[in-house]
């Protein structure tokens, strides 16, 4: 009997330290051989493989013992794929958790309004971690992969901040954008003003391009586009310099001068009627708005204070004179 008692106490204590020494490692940061690591998961990973995996990416740990607990906690069929990293504070139970949880490691990438396709580009050459799919392609090449070969590069993207998981491709993150702006236009078209001159959604973001270039005064936008809309009516150039600078490509130097305003482009809205063949860069949400719902205005003509907002003229003899005031005698 005593030895029986002894044997049961034996097995109790080495139980108790055994549950001891589990609680202790399951809460103990994982020993890494840097202080981040990059682990990914591909689709269709086993539970044991994604232990081997966790290993193999530099986490001193048995994967045999990492798998167990993986099994013991009734979650190992809840791993999710994705690309995650992990640091010097991570336990056991957080590496579990953050693989449940599909807490993938995120970058950020910012497209700006008013941007072009060029400087879009480069900013996606830049994003940390994002993997080049499009590079050394053209633009025409860029939208065949994104199943658009026939739509225009420029102004097809939403201006916004996209994360991404890393190792994910610059043209995934495109492709969002591009869904962006098509959900966009499509909800700034069904508002539309009955009698707008504009025939199409293409239309409608051709002309909140060139409102997002003209001005950045929010209360200006609407404005703006009324007076684009006033000349369309009236069968007049829009005559913008922004539509003329992005026509001219490269040879833009910084100064618009006469000659510049003479040479004919499809963009040069000085030497052509209507609406320039493409956008000229990425309108946002307000500048669509105002495309399709342009303010009632009987201008025809605006000219910059130069304090960020525009002085709106119905004549051109008042426009001339605010020209003076705010141009010539600035």
């Amino acid at each position: 009997m005593k030895f029986l008692r002894r044997l049961v106490m034996t097995v109790l204590v080495l139980a108790v330290a055994g549950g001891g020494f589990a609680a202790w490692w399951l809460h103990a940061p994982l020993p890494l051989r840097s202080d981040t690591v990059d682990l990914s998961i591909d689709p269709g990973t086993t539970p044991r493989g994604v232990a081997n995996a966790v290993a193999a990416t530099g986490v001193q740990v048995d994967p045999r013992v990492l798998y167990a607990w993986f099994r013991l906690s009734g979650q190992d069929r809840q791993i999710r794929a994705g690309s995650y990293e992990l640091d010097r504070s991570t336990t056991p139970r957080s590496l579990l958790q953050k693989l449940v949880r599909g807490e993938e490691a995120l970058r950020a990438v910012t497209l700006v309004e008013g941007w072009n396709f060029r400087q879009v580009r480069e900013a996606l050459a830049k994003a940390d971690q994002l993997r080049p799919a499009t590079q050394g392609l053209t633009d025409q090449a860029v939208m065949a992969a994104l199943d658009r070969a026939t739509a225009p590069a420029e102004g097809s993207f939403f201006p916004d901040t996209y994360t991404y998981s890393k190792g994910s491709s610059d043209l995934a993150v495109l492709q969002r954008a591009l869904r962006a702006m098509d959900r966009r236009l499509d909800a700034a078209w069904a508002q539309r003003t009955p009698d707008t001159p504009l025939k199409s959604p293409r239309e409608a973001l051709v002309l909140a391009s060139i409102v997002e270039k003209e001005t950045g005064a929010e209360a200006d936008r609407a404005l703006v586009a009324g007076v684009f809309v006033n000349r369309l009516r009236a069968g007049m150039m829009l005559q913008t310099d922004p539509s003329v600078i992005y026509g001219m490509g490269a040879a833009y130097d910084g100064r618009l001068r006469k000659k510049d305003l003479q040479a004919d482009t499809p963009w040069n809205t000085y030497t052509r009627v209507g609406l320039p063949p493409t956008p000229i860069a990425m309108p946002g949400k307000a500048a669509l708005l105002a495309a399709v719902r342009p303010a009632p205005t009987q201008a025809l003509y605006f000219v910059s204070r130069g304090d960020g907002t525009s002085h709106f003229s119905p004549s051109l003899d008042e426009h001339n004179k605010a020209v003076d005031r705010y141009i010539r005698g600035r």
